[in-house]
């Protein structure tokens, strides 16, 4: 393989074709490791600012320590890893329903891995995220109906552009109520997407939180001609 191009892993699944690859870009000597499914680019380490501030954000919104947190997403990594920043953090569980995502983290192919399968605080699990987030037993198989303080999420593009139709009841007022029902009192919901603040699912979010907001968070677009942006939901669980 070129020291510019390199294809890591590459899985058929039952969603499509899974890759993982690394490329340097030339003008920095900086490697960046991309995830695609098929055609489709689903994650970069090129971009990973609003990744970040999900979990900046979302752990802002609590007023205590002892922090029990699910992350919704394992992806490259870095909203575990600004989540484990945080010394306030007791216990970590990250769900994603690629097997193969967390294999490439225990197998340190992606630069994170070792950091976040290190950490004792930190528990990668194998799971469907959207049906645990329904179930009534919740998402630690060990404690059911355990409670977290915080739930955040970076799974679908945002809440009307989905990588699988079946996630859409999420974010419906009745599977944010599934999902509020697994976060204790005064606990918080945050939730990435691409999109900007999109008008009826604020609406959605101000039904089923005691207050919420969306947050735009812009950055570098890389490409030198201006900045992106992201949309950060905030909800936090009345008292």
């Amino acid at each position: 393989m070129s020291v510019y191009f390199e294809e890591l892993d590459f899985r058929p699944t039952p969603i499509g074709v899974l890759s993982l690859r690394r490329r340097r870009r030339p003008s920095s000597g900086v490697d960046i490791y991309e995830i695609k499914l098929g055609d489709e680019f689903l994650m970069s380490s090129l971009f990973t600012a609003a990744e970040i501030e999900l979990a900046r954000l979302g752990l802002a919104a609590l007023a205590r320590t002892d922090l029990d947190v699910v992350v919704g997403g394992l992806g490259l990594g870095y909203t575990a890893q600004a989540v484990l920043e945080h010394s306030s953090v007791r216990s970590l569980m990250v769900v994603d329903a690629l097997a193969e995502v967390i294999e490439w983290h225990e197998q340190g192919l992606l630069p994170l891995g070792r950091e976040l399968t290190g950490d004792p605080r930190c528990r990668l699990v194998h799971g469907d995220f959207f049906a645990l987030s329904h179930a009534e037993d919740g998402f630690d198989s060990g404690a059911p109906r355990r409670c977290f303080d915080a739930i955040l999420v970076d799974i679908d593009h945002s809440p009307r552009n989905l990588l699988h139709p079946r996630h859409a009841a999420l974010y419906e007022p009745a599977g944010l109520a599934r999902l509020a029902a697994h976060l204790n009192p005064r606990g918080v919901f945050a939730l990435w997407s691409n999109d900007p603040p999109d008008a009826a699912f604020n609406s959605v979010l101000a039904a089923a939180f005691a207050t919420s907001s969306a947050q735009v968070v812009t950055f570098d677009n890389a490409q030198g001609d201006g900045d992106a942006s992201n949309t950060i939901y905030i909800g936090v669980k009345a008292a």
